[in-house]
């Protein structure tokens, strides 16, 4: 027999003493320091059966929900309903009612889908307040524009969206087709910035053809500031039947195109700043960046 079970051969001496010390309210390494019981294997074997004392119990936020969860399960409600009832994640409700039954499924398809969506309903609100909060953060951070910023906006905004001059091709025009309002608001307030005159802009719309196409003129038309009567013919898209098409409902408008009559030069000088703004970046010290 070894030295360390010879200290422990009194087993139920030393287990009457752990007992008495742990209803008097002792923890566990009260207990083992008084009895110089180092081996938790043996420690756990004298308290067996004895609960803790109050006192080291760790205060859990979650134990009414826990218990609340518990009570429902009991009663046969889901997982989806505890969710939507208590506000809490499907894991931590599987963790704690797991070991109980589970009640039968006696709903439709179509009802088990809605409890599913109530239940994501929480935490896809939360998400797009974060998303929002996010995005009006970002928009507070531009402030004002200078002409210069909005100057080289401009550019890059063309450059991205608006017709190309090819060597193959000579179109040293500048024409910009866009569907979203808000490009459309910077180009012409860009052309504000150049003094382009409203005679020398034109306008037209390119839509599906099953779509309201004088509704979208008057849109247009407001959002730029001109009478429709001034918009040229519209370029219809046919449709495809084999297409399934995104663009439908009240919120399709089409496309807008902006053209600049005698733009020649205006177009050399957007092509002329774009490769400056290149030049800029290539050369400044971040552009260098692997």
């Amino acid at each position: 027999m070894t030295a360390e079970m010879n200290r422990y051969a009194d087993f139920e001496g030393l287990r009457t003493q752990a007992v008495a010390l742990r209803r008097e309210g002792l923890s566990r390494r009260q207990i083992r320091d008084r009895l110089h019981v180092h081996n938790n294997d043996i420690l756990n074997r004298l308290l067996e059966g004895e609960p803790p004392p109050e006192w080291t119990k760790r205060p859990n936020a979650k134990d009414d929900l826990r218990a609340r969860a518990r009570e429902l399960r009991t009663q046969g409600w889901t997982y989806d309903r505890i969710q939507v009832e208590l506000g809490c994640s499907k894991s931590s409700i599987s963790l704690w009612v797991r070991d109980l039954p589970k009640p039968e499924r006696n709903r439709t398809r179509e009802e088990a889908s809605e409890i599913a969506r109530r239940g994501w309903e929480p935490t896809m609100r939360r998400r797009e307040e974060q998303r929002q909060a996010t995005k009006d953060g970002a928009a507070e951070e531009v402030g004002a524009l200078s002409d210069r910023e909005l100057f080289l906006l401009g550019v890059g905004l063309y450059w991205a969206e608006g017709t190309k001059d090819k060597p193959h091709a000579r179109r040293e025009r500048v024409t910009f087709v866009n569907s979203d309002p808000g490009m459309v608001r910077v180009f012409a307030a860009w052309l504000d910035l150049l003094d382009i005159p409203a005679e020398r802009r034109t306008y037209s719309l390119m839509i599906h053809e099953t779509a309201d196409v004088a509704e979208a003129e008057r849109y247009w038309a407001e959002l730029v500031g001109v009478d429709p009567a001034r918009f040229g013919k519209t370029t219809l898209k046919r449709h495809n039947p084999r297409t399934v098409r995104k663009n439908t409902g009240a919120e399709y408008r089409g496309c807008l195109v902006v053209r600049v009559l005698g733009s020649a030069d205006l177009y050399r000088r957007i092509e002329g700043a774009w490769c400056g703004i290149v030049g800029a970046v290539r050369d400044s010290p971040t552009g260098n960046r692997t």
